[in-house]
């Protein structure tokens, strides 16, 4: 154990490029691709105290986020019987809700600041397992432990273990993402998920032949070549085919209004490989290089989608756009 030093634990936020296969028709459901970004990112700390606790430098933290912390702690520390307490600090999370992994990554950061804590061996997958992740999808998982881009091969239908890691590939520095948060109410989650893919109708194998055929022959073959433009393509082609599969849950192909019309927005001025992350209302769209991202950004930011609108619901913040490359490392540890 480190004694009276403080372990922290910095980690990117996850994007959802989109599923392979809903039906599970070979086998296996879901797999999936995605990416890591380095903002918004998480950043927590971990220190022995005879008792445990959860704490968060913000004066209004989010409920949700305190109660993901708390849960990883003690799983944490009944898995491997450790004996004694943790304070832990939530210095800086990902909004919640929003598409971004919010919930996985703090759960996975928290895990792996009580484990270096206590010098315990473990594997992302292990903690992932622990903490109760990577149900579904396991792109938060690996974008915690390596970043980049990545590709998972979807889970067994009778095995609980995370999906498998297919591919990680890095993500040329120039390219650059720029992901806007619009001002909207938070994405489905929760219990509320679960029901909403139990509801899903199942798209033909075709589709999901169609999906696998332009990962593995377009997606995949550009982004080792860095061909901007056939990645932009693929990746925008691929997440119109999963919006249409998860259009029944969401009320159409994108997240209806703010996300929806930033996706048309971002398209309008020239992006790529423009889609919706996971439930959204998180959208993002991609620039070949620094200048291009810059103007992509500067062009959106001035839209109506990123401004509160009056009578909004509490649970509705202002918007707010990121710009920059994708990160290539995954979570960043280290003792004081």
């Amino acid at each position: 154990m480190t004694g009276g030093r403080r372990v922290f634990v910095e980690a990117p936020a996850r994007l959802h490029f989109g599923m392979l296969d809903l039906g599970g028709s070979l086998g296996r459901r879901f797999g999936g691709i995605g990416a890591a970004l380095p903002t918004p990112s998480v950043l927590v700390s971990a220190v022995t105290q005879p008792a445990t606790s959860v704490h968060h430098d913000d004066s209004s933290p989010d409920a949700d986020l305190v109660a993901a912390a708390s849960a990883a702690v003690q799983r944490v520390l009944t898995h491997y019987r450790l004996q004694g307490g943790v304070r832990v600090t939530l210095h800086r999370v990902i909004p919640a809700h929003q598409g971004l992994g919010s919930g996985t990554q703090l759960a996975l950061a928290t895990a792996r600041a009580v484990a270096e804590l206590y010098d315990v061996p473990h594997t992302p997958t292990e903690l992932a397992h622990i903490v109760g992740r990577a149900r579904r999808s396991a792109i938060g998982t690996y974008v915690f432990a390596y970043g980049g881009f990545i590709l998972e091969g979807g889970r067994r239908v009778d095995d609980e273990r995370p999906a498998p890691l297919l591919a990680r590939i890095p993500i040329p520095p120039e390219w650059r993402c720029v992901l806007v948060v619009p001002a909207a109410r938070p994405g489905i989650s929760g219990d509320t998920e679960t029901a909403a893919f139990a509801a899903l109708p199942t798209p033909p194998p075709s589709e999901a032949a169609r999906v696998a055929h332009l990962t593995l022959m377009a997606l995949l073959p550009a982004l080792v070549e860095r061909d901007f433009a056939a990645f932009g393509a693929a990746l925008t082609e691929i997440q119109r085919m999963n919006g249409d599969w998860f259009a029944a849950a969401q009320g159409g192909p994108y997240a209806p209004g703010p996300t929806a019309r930033l996706v048309h927005a971002l398209h309008a001025a020239g992006a790529t490989g423009v889609g919706q992350s996971s439930w959204g209302p998180a959208v993002y769209g991609m620039a070949a290089d620094a200048a291009a991202g810059a103007a992509l950004a500067a062009s959106v930011r001035q839209l109506p989608e990123l401004r509160r609108p009056a009578g909004a619901s509490a649970d509705t913040q202002p918007g707010v756009v990121y710009e920059g490359p994708f990160s290539d490392t995954g979570a960043r540890v280290w003792r004081e």
